[in-house]
């Protein structure tokens, strides 16, 4: 039986030559299934992404799959990764098919009857068997997130890590990148970098809230927001009427609607108001000083 796949992190730093500071410190601990990285753009959740995935070295700390020194022992993570980029990029003409073979062929699926059934496999898998003859450069959005995927699950990885998969799908390609995150999840170590609050919550078994290269906050979903039980509430503010301070705001039809965190009614017309992921890290990234502006 094979063992369970484990990642470790610890005191991870990175600072870029402009005197960014991405990674300060961070610590993580992950098992099988899908756990997120949360967090506004220019958290550093990228930049912990590229470290994993070895593309490029921290300035201290230790990285550790399976107990293995992954910074000392580079090969034994490459083995077992598949990393899903932001961006992907196609020669123009290639298609679907040949540039997915050609991937294989490079993570070491030399035998061709294997890696041709593989890249059959994965195209049925992320529903791209009908488009498989098109070249690459002409697919959609959701296409070619797709297309990533069936890349970065060649060689049945261990460690899946995925950056912003579902910026700028539709609700219907979100739902079935979904359903392939889930489903590889079920064997291995999957990471899910995003700034959407609602693929964490609705993926993920736990999650840590990432601001300023620092994790704020790390646990399952119910129990971060089960820390908010009875501390929040919230009323409509009707448009024109001047905001009262608040943890976040939200454009309802009537006006505002302003979430308040307070031990009681912060004032007339508030009501108890039921917690969720997104007030959770609205709390975390107002304890560590970022505004809306900001995020």
């Amino acid at each position: 039986m094979r063992k369970e796949t484990s990642l470790r992190v610890q005191g991870l730093k990175k600072t870029y030559a402009n005197g960014v500071c991405a990674l300060d410190g961070v610590d993580l601990e992950v098992g099988p299934g899908l756990y997120g990285l949360l967090g506004p753009n220019g958290a550093g959740k990228s930049t912990l992404m590229r470290t994993l995935a070895t593309l490029q070295a921290p300035d201290a700390g230790e990285i550790y799959l399976d107990e293995i020194d992954v910074l000392a022992q580079p090969d034994h993570l490459r083995k077992r990764l598949g990393y899903l980029p932001q961006h992907i990029g196609a020669y123009p003409g290639v298609s679907g098919r040949d540039l997915l073979t050609r991937f294989a062929w490079l993570k070491g699926r030399t035998d061709r009857r294997e890696r041709q059934a593989e890249v059959s496999i994965l195209l049925e898998r992320v529903n791209l068997n009908e488009a498989a003859h098109r070249a690459v450069f002409t697919y959609s959005g959701g296409m070619l997130r797709r297309f990533g995927i069936a890349m970065a699950l060649i060689g049945s990885p261990r460690l899946l890590i995925v950056d912003e998969p579902t910026a700028g799908l539709d609700p219907a390609e979100r739902n079935r990148f979904h359903r392939v995150l889930a489903d590889v999840a079920a064997d291995a170590v999957v990471l899910l970098s995003t700034h959407i609050v609602e693929d964490v919550e609705s993926l993920c078994g736990r999650l840590a809230i990432l601001a300023h290269g620092r994790i704020l906050m790390e646990g399952s979903p119910s129990e971060l927001i089960g820390s908010l039980e009875n501390r929040l509430w919230s009323r409509v503010v009707p448009r024109g009427d001047e905001l009262p301070e608040a943890l976040h705001y939200s454009a309802v039809p009537d006006g505002t609607l302003a979430v308040v965190q307070a031990e009681a009614s912060p004032g007339k017309g508030f009501r108890r108001h039921t917690a969720c992921l997104e007030d959770v890290y609205h709390l975390a990234l107002a304890q560590a000083g970022l505004t809306g502006a900001e995020e």
